[in-house]
């Protein structure tokens, strides 16, 4: 019987960035919709269930209601608390079911709680967050032909899935304490307080795996520099400072800030550059994550080991070759 998992966040696309910028917000409702049309293209394709993750407006569910479908709704085994700690958790059980592909509604931020709890199963990413840069800017029912084809083994992920690179932030000892898919960014505070980064007063590094002129948020400062796609096994590092070359760039939705950058450096895939401030704060994929205590010394990694995300355009052109959808 095949399976998919979808995960919709709730509360993606709600931060404070509302408040500070000007971003668009994706209400429930939206997102009811976009997982309605997702399912559409599942049922096309003879999926015969979906487990998804619960959460208090239970967006799966609403979105079966008023299309006819087969499909039958599991939910994942756990408690959600509404936190990014439910994708994580929601992820794990649906990689333990063994389900073919995993849909994600959110930002670059859900994306990453979803990574943490899985590293085996195709994850199809889909733009309802803040930053988008690693989520898809995509027509449901596309992504849920596309996922469905992955999911069914009509397109295996040979064919259709590739593997980015992702920061690893590593203890003293070697071991990964978090991880960010796109961004890593050292932070001077010595606190959290606000998760969301809307200023750049007080970042002095800028880690990133991807990078182009038209994309937003702090890969926008390093896209101002050189163009690095997702399939690249390559990242930058940058240095800010108050001396050197200053961009504007779009770090937000509606916001655009200055960003000096002192030093910039490629990096590797297996290089590794210690942070050398210290109490810090690091914001993985633009949120402050990690609380690097004085005396501690803390380091990223270019790994490339990231999620392994279905390509929609090479899935959907393996599908024309091989004629799936003629009858």
């Amino acid at each position: 019987m095949t399976t998919v998992g979808i995960i919709a966040n709730p509360i993606s696309g709600k931060d404070i960035r509302r408040l500070v910028a000007h971003g668009s917000v994706f209400d429930n409702q939206e997102k009811v919709r976009i997982v309605r049309r997702i399912m559409m293209g599942l049922s096309s394709l003879g999926v015969q269930r979906v487990m998804f993750m619960p959460d208090y407006y239970a967006i799966v569910p609403r979105a079966q209601k008023g299309i006819h479908s087969n499909i039958e709704l599991i939910s994942a085994p756990m408690c959600a608390d509404n936190s990014q700690d439910d994708s994580t958790k929601a992820a794990r059980l649906m990689a333990e079911a063994g389900v073919g592909c995993i849909f994600v509604l959110g930002g670059d931020g859900t994306s990453r709680a979803v990574t943490k709890g899985n590293a085996t199963i195709p994850i199809l990413p889909i733009s309802t967050g803040t930053n988008n840069v690693f989520p898809f800017m995509i027509e449901a029912t596309i992504a849920g032909l596309a996922g469905g084809l992955i999911a069914s083994g009509q397109v295996s992920p040979e064919q259709g899935c590739f593997r980015p690179t992702c920061l690893e932030i590593l203890n003293e000892d070697g071991s990964v304490r978090d991880i960010a898919l796109v961004d890593a960014a050292v932070h001077t505070d010595t606190y959290i307080g606000s998760k969301a980064i809307w200023s750049l007063d007080q970042v002095s590094q800028i880690f990133l795996t991807r990078c182009r002129p038209d994309t937003i948020g702090l890969s926008a400062i390093g896209g101002q520099l050189h163009t690095i796609s997702p399939r690249e096994l390559q990242g930058l590092h940058l240095t800010l400072g108050t001396v050197g070359t200053t961009f504007t760039a779009p770090i937000a939705p509606g916001l655009i800030e200055p960003a000096t950058v002192t030093e910039e450096a490629r990096m590797k895939v297996g290089d590794t550059i210690f942070i050398k401030e210290s109490p810090c704060v690091i914001a993985l994929d633009g949120e402050r994550e990690v609380e690097v205590r004085r005396g501690e010394h803390v380091s990223v990694r270019l790994s490339a080991q990231g999620p392994l995300v279905v390509d929609v355009s090479q899935v959907m052109a393996t599908a024309q070759q091989d004629k799936l959808f003629m009858h």
